[in-house]
């Protein structure tokens, strides 16, 4: 699954729990605020495998 970094709180953060898992979600989100990662739809993407 190749996703946008969603907003906190939407349907689509859902949609990427759902499909990855609460943990490993929060965590990649984690590291996309501390490495400061853009957010939006011109922002960086994730690849989960």
């Amino acid at each position: 699954m190749l996703t946008n970094f969603h907003l906190p709180k939407t349907s689509l953060l859902l949609l990427v729990s759902a499909f990855a898992g609460r943990e490993l979600t929060l965590e990649a989100y984690r590291h996309a605020v501390e490495a400061r990662y853009r957010f939006y739809f011109y922002g960086d993407c994730m690849l989960i495998i």
